[in-house]
């Protein structure tokens, strides 16, 4: 269930409610009781927060055919990039 912002014209504040999606806009206030004087404001939402290990580095990142840095340096030093990519090779 999403928490929407609202804002009351009567006392100037605005507050957070936790609401389901179906469920009707407020029409009080909670903070003055005054009926018809609360607005529904647009957010921007939360957007998307990604939490714990794994995603592109751990779980879908190729390890094949890439040497590590000291495979690459134990082979003669000879880079791709001769070094313009910051790795000091």
């Amino acid at each position: 269930m999403p928490t929407y912002e609202y804002h009351c014209s009567a006392c100037n504040q605005d507050f957070e409610q936790f609401q389901s999606m179906t469920a009707e806009p407020l029409s009080e206030c909670p903070l003055c009781h005054k009926k018809g004087k609360v607005q529904r404001m647009i957010s921007g939402g939360a957007g998307i927060i990604f939490k714990g290990s794994g995603f592109y580095e751990t779980d879908y990142k190729s390890k094949k055919g890439s040497p590590s840095s000291s495979e690459s340096k134990s082979e003669g030093g000879s880079h791709c990039c001769s070094g313009s990519c910051g790795c000091k090779n």
